[in-house]
């Protein structure tokens, strides 16, 4: 359960990160006390966490239909996309490597393109999305080149859960004898995934952003996919990524990883979208003709609503009410906000952008969750409160 705050605010953040599950919690327990030792020691104090590192890969390589072989642990999300693109792009030892990725990608593979261009020679295209979001699989064929060494797109947008066309862009880029990398961030464990059927070559899971501590991390490499390591040493995760294991928050992925796909065979992602729908159902029949989507209705995470309310600004609402800890699709700089550079991207207005909240649900959201959401949000941005906010052009269609 989400631990109780003042006020016990309702937490609809869980893209941000989620709440250790406290079973994943128990899982890990033991191997930060009792078993303590270095898995690579041969007597008995490394055979137990051997083992447990063992079945903590096959766990998370169960969850995206892998092989246990082709799951290397590492410290992030950000590590993980750094070692597939820069690892694929070093490992064609050619002094100009072409890269792809589109405009709306995490920071973690955007620094890591930008870095590979400024420290590398490196040729990184910027694909462009549409209204909802989505890469056009035609652009991404006319942006294949001979040189081209990878691909990266990620899953699910972290800002509106729009689902990408995943199979059919590793289909063209594969067919191209390119590299296909997908971030999953935000996907793993939210929605079916299975590697062999998408077609990638490599994959990006994060631990916090499944129910385990911030820290752990995954990226599968398909078996006969050639990386230049990221760290360089004893030669841990097959060599890609060398140093001591760090057993326990690998013992909690694997526990993570394995809920995950338990709640998922019984339907847990439904249920989300359930909620998700009742919320947005809510805020506009409360507030008629004012709720605008962003991003596409479908394909879409189950637990993500992305909306822009008509006359507010998205930050000043959720400062009007700390009952509900959620996210603005604005970045912030020493108080300056501005326009999510993902809405931006769509082509939405800076009015539009300005306007925008994201709200994520998660495994402990509940019905009255959602319904006390809808209750404060609309109180808020009644037609006596919003006094209270800055004016805000409409944010139009």
């Amino acid at each position: 359960m989400i631990p109780a705050l003042d006020g016990s605010p309702v937490y609809l953040d869980y893209n941000a990160t989620t709440p250790v599950d406290p079973k994943v919690t128990e899982a890990m327990l033991p191997y930060l006390a009792a078993w303590f030792g270095n898995p690579s020691s041969s007597h008995a104090y490394g055979a137990e966490p051997q083992r447990a590192l063992t079945h903590a890969r096959r766990q998370v390589a169960e969850l995206i239909g892998a092989d246990p072989a082709e799951i290397v642990f590492t410290g992030s999300g950000s590590e993980a996309d750094n070692l597939a693109l820069r690892g694929a792009a070093l490992a064609t030892k050619t002094d100009h490597p072409h890269v792809i990725t589109q405009a709306t990608e995490h920071p973690g593979v955007l620094e890591t393109c930008h870095a590979l261009e400024r420290h590398h020679g490196a040729e990184v295209t910027y694909l462009p999305v549409d209204g909802d979001g989505l890469v056009d699989p035609a652009t991404l064929s006319a942006a294949l080149t001979k040189r081209t060494a990878l691909v990266s797109i990620m899953a699910a947008n972290n800002e509106t859960g729009a689902l990408q066309p995943i199979t059919e862009l590793a289909r063209i880029t594969r067919a191209h004898g390119a590299l296909f990398h997908c971030d999953a961030a935000q996907a793993a464990g939210k929605i079916p995934l299975d590697v062999r059927d998408l077609g990638v070559d490599l994959m990006t899971i994060v631990g916090h952003k499944m129910y385990a501590p911030k820290g752990i991390a995954a990226l599968y490499v398909r078996q006969d996919v050639t990386l230049e390591p990221l760290i360089y040493g004893g030669g841990q995760e097959h060599g890609l990524r060398s140093g001591t294991e760090n057993v326990a928050l690998s013992i909690a992925l694997g526990a993570a990883a394995q809920l995950a796909a338990d709640e998922l065979a019984e339907g847990g992602d439904r249920r989300i979208a359930a909620l998700r729908d009742r919320l947005h159902a809510g805020l506009s029949a409360r507030l008629p003709g004012r709720i605008r989507l962003n991003g596409p209705a479908e394909p879409r995470l189950p637990n993500t609503l992305n909306i822009s309310i008509d006359g507010i600004r998205g930050h000043e609402l959720l400062e009007a009410v700390p009952e509900i800890a959620a996210s603005t699709g604005s970045a912030c700089h020493s108080g300056d906000h501005r326009p999510s550079p993902v809405l931006s991207a769509m082509g939405l207005p800076d009015s539009r952008g300005l306007a925008a909240l994201r709200i994520s649900l998660g495994r402990w959201t509940t019905a009255d969750d959602i319904d006390r959401t809808v209750e404060l949000l609309t109180s808020a941005c009644a037609s006596d409160n919003r006094a209270n906010f800055e004016p805000v052009e409409r944010a139009g269609n």
